[in-house]
């Protein structure tokens, strides 16, 4: 019997809630706008995180270091040169390439270059062999370019060819990871801006509807009304805020992402791989949308939780 009272209570406080929003639904309509902004930003944030992370790991994947050795180096002196990279823990790969390996990368990369390719078959093969090494992390290759740097090593080497660390997938690698972490921090500042605004214009579109009723509000306390039942219908009016609000937002996301793929004829924007946050968005679709909505009520149901407790001067029960 006791459940079966607070199962009604529970609904009766939806129920009012539910009118209440239908109610004030002008005058939320400025805290929902706010809001909406923010729930957009916090998405478009995380959508072009991802993005960028998977831009670098891409361009991570094709940067290697390359060990030209000597004509004179043998085999087994390259095979041991292998061995001991393979050891170093900033080595994620290492693989050999033939003189005659190179030479048909070489030749296969510059196919159309019909002088280029008269020379090479006038002179011979003139690229060395080499050690393809791909680090696991392209920022942190310190233990690599020492073992390069020792002077046993250095003997094997080309001295013609010294080794190379792509500088161009580098800096771009980096240009990427700086532009990343700018986004972050200019999308933590800006989800933090517009939910500060968004619990203040809730805060105070409560403070009116709790002034707008105060007298209904009144007789409700004087005939015994809980503090929770009085409370809750404000809560859910603002939880509703944050619920639209979620809505809102990932249509404004997918309108977008739409617009520019197809409308613009936009593979990229800049750094921003439309095709990749389009897929992305589509593929983690209802976990976006469930992040929305906790971040929207907990929003929405924070400010009221505030507001009611600063207006209302109930003691709580």
């Amino acid at each position: 019997m006791k459940q079966h009272r607070k199962l009604i209570t529970f609904g009766r406080i939806i129920k009012t809630g539910l009118t209440n929003f239908l109610r004030n639904a002008w005058l939320a309509a400025a805290a929902m706008a706010v809001m909406t902004v923010t729930l957009t930003i916090v998405l478009f944030s995380v959508v072009t995180s991802a993005t960028f992370n998977n831009t670098i790991q891409q361009i991570n994947a094709k940067i290697n270091v390359s060990i030209y050795l000597a004509d004179s180096t043998t085999l087994d002196q390259a095979n041991v040169m292998m061995q001991q990279l393979r050891t170093l823990p900033e080595v994620k790969q290492v693989s050999y390439i033939s003189k005659d390996q190179a030479l048909a990368i070489f030749t296969a990369g510059n196919s159309t270059n019909l002088a280029l390719q008269q020379a090479i078959n006038q002179t011979g093969n003139p690229l060395p062999a080499s050690l393809k090494v791909m680090p696991q992390d392209p920022s942190h290759i310190a233990s690599i370019e020492k073992f390069i740097k020792d002077p046993k090593n250095v003997a094997l080497e080309d001295p013609q060819n010294p080794s190379s660390y792509h500088g161009d997938q580098k800096a771009a690698v980096d240009k990427i990871a700086h532009a990343t972490n700018v986004m972050r921090q200019a999308g933590v500042v800006a989800v933090a801006v517009f939910a500060i605004i968004s619990m203040l214009i809730i805060f105070n579109t409560i403070q009116m509807a709790i002034f707008n009723r105060r007298d209904e509000l009144t007789i409700m306390r004087l005939l015994g009304a809980s503090t929770s039942f009085i409370r809750g219908p404000f809560v859910v009016e603002s939880i509703m805020y944050g619920v639209i609000s979620a809505f809102i937002s990932v249509a404004i996301i997918d309108v977008l992402f739409i617009a520019s793929s197809s409308a613009l004829q936009a593979s990229s924007l800049g750094l921003l791989d439309i095709n990749y946050s389009n897929t992305y968005f589509h593929n983690h679709f209802w976990m976006l949308l469930g992040m929305q909505l906790a971040v929207g009520i907990i929003i929405g149901a924070g400010s009221s939780i505030l507001a009611t407790r600063r207006y209302l001067k109930f003691k709580t029960k």
